[in-house]
C-alpha cells in the first residue's frame, strides 16, 4: 500500500466525525483511509494489523482480489434490478449457496439484522400453517447474552440493558433461557414454541463456546417438540470457526441457518436465510421482501465468497491458524491473560481487570499498531483475516504480551 494523499488529520476527522454523526458508536482513535489483505492504513500513513475483521465480515481480508475482480466486472454490466424482475447472476449464487451449505433453499437479504427478522417471520408463519398453533400464540426461545442485531424486535430479547434501555415497548413472543443449559431450554419449549433460535459461538458475548453436545441437543429437543432450530451463524459462519458453518462441528442441520457478514466479501452487504424447503417453502408473493435483497452486484459478489469457501482453503486455514492462536494464548495465561475461548480462528480473551478494560487494551494495541476491539468488562476479542499469516498472527500476540506485561 502506499501512503495516501494528505488531506485532512486523523484529529480533524475525528472531530468533525464527532460534530456530525450520531453517536451510536464510539470507535477506536484510527482512521482508516486504506486496506488490504490483513493491514489497514491511516491516513497518516500508519499501518495497522487488523485482527477483527469487520466483526467476521472481512473473512476473507480487505479487498481479496478475486472479490474486487468479481466486483469490477459486475459493476460494468448491471449492479440493481430490484426482484421486480430476475437478473442473472441470482440463480447461480442460490444454487452454489444452496449447496455449501446442505440446504434446499435460499432467501437473499441485505444484513445480519435482516437476517435474524426473516428467520423469525419465517417461523411464526411455519409455525401457524404446519405445526397449527393457534394465531398470535407462536413463541420463539433464544438465549441469555445473545446477539442478533439491533433492530426493535432483536433488542426486546436482549439481555444486554445498553442495547435495550430506552427502546421499548418490544415485541411479545419471545422466551429467554441461559446459554448452554439444556434442562432450560427443555422446561421452555412447548406446544407454542415456533423455533430455538441459537447462536452455535456467541461471539458479541465474548465468543462464548458451548459444551460438547449442546447444539446436539438443542437439535434432539426442537425435533422433539416439533418445532424449528433457527441457527445464527452471522458471525460464525462461513469459515471462521474452521469449518464451512459452526454447527458442522456437531454434525447438526439445523431447519434455518441465517448467513450474512462474510457472505458480501468485505465489499458490500449481503446475508441469506438457508434452509429447508418444507420451511421457507410457506412464503409467498408479497409476504416478504427487499429492494435490494439479492441484486446483481451482491449476488456476484456472494457467488465468488461461496467460490473460495469450495476450495475448503479458508476452512482449513481457520482452523490451522486457530491452534496456533489457542497455543499463543495459552502462553499469556497467568501473564494477563485471565481465561479465554477459541472456536477455529476466533477468541474471546479475558484480560486481568487490574491492567485495564476491554477497552483501555485495544486502545493500547492500537498504539502498537494492532486493531482489535472489545466487548463486556476487561474482555477483548480476536478474530483475524482467514488470508493472515502465520507470522502476521504473531505480531499480534506479540504486541497484546508487550501491552499486558510491559
Amino acid at each position: 500500500m502506499t501512503a495516501p494523499a494528505r488531506t485532512r488529520s486523523s484529529a480533524d476527522l475525528i472531530r468533525a466525525e464527532e460534530h456530525v454523526l450520531a453517536h451510536n458508536y464510539h470507535p477506536l482513535p484510527v482512521v482508516v483511509a486504506r486496506a488490504e489483505g490483513a493491514w489497514v492504513e491511516d491516513v497518516e500513513g500508519r499501518r495497522y494489523l487488523d485482527l477483527l475483521a469487520g466483526y467476521s465480515a472481512l473473512n476473507f481480508g480487505h479487498r481479496h482480489p478475486t472479490l474486487v475482480r468479481e466486483a469490477h466486472r459486475q459493476l460494468d454490466r448491471v449492479t440493481l434490478t430490484s426482484r421486480a424482475f430476475h437478473n442473472d447472476r441470482l440463480a447461480s449464487f442460490a444454487e452454489r449457496l444452496a449447496a455449501l451449505t446442505g440446504t434446499d433453499m435460499v432467501l437473499p437479504m441485505n444484513t445480519g439484522a435482516e437476517a435474524v427478522e426473516t428467520g423469525i417471520k419465517v417461523a411464526r408463519k411455519w409455525a401457524y400453517e404446519v405445526k397449527g398453533v393457534r394465531g398470535g400464540r407462536a413463541t420463539i426461545v433464544v438465549a441469555a447474552g445473545n446477539f442478533h442485531g439491533r433492530t426493535t424486535t432483536v433488542v426486546g430479547f436482549s439481555t444486554d440493558e445498553t442495547a435495550r434501555a430506552g427502546f421499548g415497548p418490544f415485541t411479545p413472543g419471545f422466551r429467554v433461557v441461559p446459554y448452554n443449559d439444556t434442562a432450560a431450554l427443555e422446561a421452555a419449549v412447548d406446544e407454542s414454541t415456533a423455533a430455538v433460535l441459537v447462536e452455535p459461538v456467541q461471539g458479541e458475548a465474548g465468543v462464548i463456546v458451548p459444551d460438547d453436545g449442546y447444539l446436539t441437543r438443542v437439535r434432539e429437543v426442537t425435533r422433539e417438540a416439533g418445532c424449528l432450530f433457527v441457527a445464527d451463524e452471522i458471525q460464525s459462519g462461513l469459515g471462521r470457526t474452521g469449518r464451512t458453518l459452526a454447527v458442522e462441528h456437531e454434525s447438526v442441520v439445523p431447519d434455518l441457518i441465517l448467513l450474512g457478514k462474510a457472505l458480501g466479501g468485505g465489499i458490500v452487504p449481503v446475508s441469506a436465510v438457508v434452509g429447508s424447503r418444507e420451511v421457507l417453502g410457506v412464503l409467498n408473493p408479497g409476504e416478504h421482501g427487499s429492494t435490494f435483497g439479492g441484486n446483481p452486484l451482491s449476488a456476484a459478489v456472494g457467488e465468488a465468497v461461496v467460490g473460495l469457501l469450495e476450495t475448503g482453503d479458508f476452512q482449513r486455514r481457520a482452523a490451522e491458524l486457530g491452534e496456533r492462536l489457542r497455543v499463543g494464548l495459552a502462553r499469556l495465561t497467568g501473564r494477563g491473560v485471565v481465561g479465554f475461548r477459541t472456536r477455529g480462528l476466533w477468541a474471546g480473551v479475558d484480560v486481568d481487570p487490574a491492567l485495564g478494560t476491554g477497552r483501555e487494551v485495544g486502545e493500547r494495541l492500537a498504539r502498537e499498531g494492532v486493531l482489535v476491539k472489545d466487548t463486556h468488562g476487561s474482555t477483548i476479542r480476536i478474530a483475524p483475516p482467514l488470508t493472515i499469516a502465520a507470522g502476521e498472527l504473531d505480531e499480534g500476540l506479540a504486541a497484546l504480551e508487550r501491552v499486558l506485561t510491559d
